[in-house]
C-alpha cells in the first residue's frame, strides 16, 4: 500500500495528485484508441501523423499562451480552461462520429490546446506545492497513479470496444473520459488560489540557457526525449492493431505496459537517492532503447507484449529522476522564483520541438519510402532519444547529484 509519506498536511498536493490520476485515467481510456479510431476510418499513416503533428504544434503554442495568462489570472482557472478543451475534444468526436478522420487538423488542434493549458498549470502547481525533498516521492506517487490509469483505462476500453462494432463502443469510452475530466475540473476548485503578477520574460530564460550550462543541457535532453515520444505516441498502437486486428490486444498490451510501470514507479520512489539520479537516467534510457529492438524484430505477438513489460519497467527508472532533476535545476536557476513560469514554458517548447521534428521526419519518410520499410528505421533511430538525453544529463553538475559523477 502506498503511504503519503511526508505529504500528510499538504492538501493542495493531495488534490493535485487526484487531479493527475483522473487526467491519466481519462486520457489512457480514450486517447490510446483515438489513433486506432482514425486508422479504422482512413487506413492512412499520413492522416494519423497530421493529427499528432497538430497536437504537438498547438500544445507548446497554448502552453506559451497559458503562461502569459498565469501572470494575469489564478492557476486553477487555467487548469479548468484546459480541461474544458479536453472535454470539448471528446464531445466533438462524438458529434463527428464516422467522419472524424476528415478533420485531423481540427481535432489535433483542440487536443493540443487542452493539453497545453492543462500541463502549463499542472507543472506550475507541481513546482509550487513540492520541495526538493518531496519531489521524488511526489513524482513516484503520480507515476504510480498514471500507471494505474494506464492499466485500467486501455484494458477496460479495449474490452468495451470489442463488445460493440463500429462507433458504439468508442462513443462509450469517449463519453466516460468526458465525465472524468468534468470531475477533475470540479476538484480543481479545492486548490488554493495561486496568482503571479507581472509580464512574461521569456527572453531572460532563453539567455539563461547560454550562461547556465545545466539549464542548457537539460533542455537539449528534453528535445531528444521528445523525439522518441513524438513517433512512439502513435506508431506503437497502430502497429499492434495492424498485427492483431484487435482493440482488446491493444488494451492487454497497455495493461502489461502500465502494470510494469506501476511496479517500476513504486520501486523507484522507495529506493531512488538524489546522488544516483544520473545512473538511473542512463540505465533507464539504455533499457528503453534495447526494448525497441525487441519490438522492431518481433516475430510473435507475445514479443510485442514482452516489449511492453520491458519498456514499462525501464521508463520509471528514467522518468522519476529526470523530472525531479529538471525541477531542481529550474529551482536553482537565476530568478527561479520570479521566472518559474518562463522556465516551465521553455522546457515544454524544447520537448515539443523534438516531438514535432520526429513527426515531420516520419511524414517526409513515408512520402519517399514504403511505411513498412521506413518505420523500423525510424523506430531504431528516434527510439534512442532517451538514451541520448541521458548523455546530456551526464554533463550536468548539480549539488544534489555531485556525488554521482
Amino acid at each position: 500500500m502506498i503511504r503519503w509519506k511526508g505529504l500528510n498536511t499538504n492538501r493542495d498536493l493531495k488534490v493535485l495528485l487526484m487531479i493527475g490520476g483522473l487526467f491519466a485515467f481519462a486520457t489512457f481510456l480514450s486517447n490510446t484508441f483515438v489513433n486506432v479510431f482514425l486508422w479504422k476510418q482512413s487506413n492512412d499513416y499520413l492522416n494519423i501523423a497530421i493529427y499528432n503533428l497538430f497536437v504537438s504544434i498547438f500544445s507548446p503554442l497554448s502552453f506559451l499562451l497559458a503562461g502569459r495568462f498565469s501572470k494575469m489570472v489564478d492557476r486553477t482557472i487555467i487548469i479548468r480552461f484546459g480541461m474544458g478543451f479536453l472535454m470539448g475534444f471528446y464531445l466533438i468526436i462524438l458529434f463527428l462520429g464516422d467522419h472524424t478522420s476528415s478533420y485531423p487538423f481540427i481535432i489535433g488542434a483542440i487536443l493540443g490546446i487542452g493539453n497545453g493549458f492543462y500541463w502549463m498549470s499542472f507543472n506550475l502547481l507541481t513546482f509550487e506545492v513540492t520541495e526538493p525533498d518531496t519531489r521524488d516521492y511526489f513524482n513516484g506517487i503520480l507515476g504510480s497513479l498514471q500507471s494505474f490509469g494506464g492499466m485500467a483505462g486501455p484494458f477496460i476500453a479495449g474490452y468495451i470496444v470489442s463488445l460493440w462494432d463500429n462507433f458504439k463502443g468508442y462513443s462509450i469510452i469517449f463519453f466516460i473520459s468526458f465525465v472524468f475530466f468534468l470531475v477533475a475540473a470540479a476538484l480543481s476548485f479545492l486548490l488554493h488560489k495561486r496568482h503571479v503578477t507581472g509580464r512574461l520574460y521569456l527572453k531572460d530564460v532563453i539567455q539563461e540557457r547560454i550562461a547556465n550550462k545545466n539549464w542548457r543541457h537539460i533542455l537539449y535532453a528534453h528535445t531528444f526525449q521528445g523525439s522518441r515520444e513524438g513517433l512512439f505516441a502513435f506508431i506503437i498502437t497502430i502497429w499492434i492493431y495492424v498485427a492483431t486486428s484487435s482493440e482488446f490486444a491493444i488494451g492487454t498490451f497497455n495493461l502489461l505496459l502500465s502494470l510494469s510501470s506501476f511496479i517500476g514507479y513504486y520501486i523507484v520512489s522507495k529506493f531512488l537517492k538524489d546522488t544516483l539520479r544520473k545512473k538511473y537516467i542512463f540505465y533507464g534510457g539504455l533499457f528503453l532503447y534495447l526494448s525497441v529492438w525487441l519490438f522492431v524484430f518481433q516475430t510473435e505477438t507475445w514479443m510485442l507484449f514482452l516489449y511492453g513489460v520491458l519498456a514499462g519497467l525501464a521508463y520509471p527508472v528514467y522518468n522519476v529522476p529526470f523530472i525531479s532533476l529538471t525541477y531542481d535545476i529550474i529551482g536553482t536557476a537565476k530568478k527561479a522564483r520570479e521566472l518559474r513560469v518562463e522556465y516551465v514554458i521553455l522546457r515544454e517548447i524544447f520537448l515539443n520541438i523534438g516531438r514535432i521534428a520526429a513527426i515531420v521526419i516520419f511524414i517526409i519518410s513515408i512520402q519517399f519510402m514504403d511505411p513498412i520499410s521506413s518505420i523500423p528505421i525510424l523506430l531504431l533511430s528516434l527510439g534512442a532519444g532517451n538514451l541520448i538525453a541521458s548523455l546530456f544529463v551526464k554533463k550536468i553538475e548539480h549539488p544534489l547529484i555531485k556525488n554521482s559523477q
